[in-house]
């Protein structure tokens, strides 16, 4: 196991994730929908469960991924107190994001996708995650979207570009990560024929000991 993998295996990690609120845009982008029981959604990374639990509460067709059996395990047991322990386990799966072939392309109305794709630690990981996002989302499905920016600097000492790579930045405890500016992320989804609903945004955000600026994105596919 790798020291990444270690990271998000910890229980700390878990309990910290499952501790967060569900994300304020995502509670807000669930409103559009007035039948929720009718759209097939896709937690990706889900973590500590924050969103699937918020899904499955309000009757959406929820599906959930990460790539730690410990998030998965922890997602699965807070989502069996609302579905049921078969469901929970059939529904929710251990898997990297960019391996989606338990599902059947063209799958889902809805990806969220916050604070995942920015885990790619290669540029093989980045297009193959994304190919099999814009692979599994149904014509006009929408992605929800979160990425750090490279302009981010956690720790108040820089971020250091991995040499050889275009994209991939160590700075972040959890390990080297593939950050874009706004332009950047846009022309990346673009590729996959994924275009922004609204304009995409860039939140700044102070840290204990530097900052954080985060790319919020909405996208739908062509």
């Amino acid at each position: 196991m790798t020291a990444v993998q270690e990271f998000w295996e910890q229980a700390a990690q878990v309990e910290r994730f499952a501790a967060r609120e569900p994300d304020r845009r995502l509670t807000e982008l669930l409103r559009l929908y007035p039948h929720p029981q009718e759209i097939c959604v896709l937690d990706l990374g889900c973590a500590g469960g924050r969103n699937t639990v918020l899904l499955a509460e309000q009757g959406f067709d929820v599906y959930a991924l990460d790539a730690s059996f410990a998030m998965v395990a922890k997602t699965r047991e807070r989502t069996a107190a609302i579905l049921g322990v078969l469901e929970a386990e059939r529904r929710i799966h251990p898997s990297k994001m960019s391996d989606l072939r338990p599902f059947d392309s063209e799958s889902f109305d809805l990806i969220v996708a916050l604070g995942i794709y920015h885990n790619a630690a290669s540029q093989q990981e980045w297009e193959c995650t994304l190919n099999e996002t814009a692979r599994v989302l149904k014509p006009h499905g929408l992605v929800l979207v979160s990425n750090f920016s490279p302009q981010s600097d956690p720790q108040g000492a820089g971020l250091r570009l991995v040499p050889g790579e275009t994209h991939v930045y160590e700075g972040f405890g959890a390990g080297p990560m593939w950050l874009l500016d706004a332009d950047d992320l846009d022309a990346e989804m673009a590729r996959v024929r994924l275009v922004p609903v609204i304009a995409t945004q860039t939140v700044f955000v102070k840290t204990d000991e530097g900052h954080r600026v985060t790319i919020n994105a909405l996208y739908h596919k062509m």
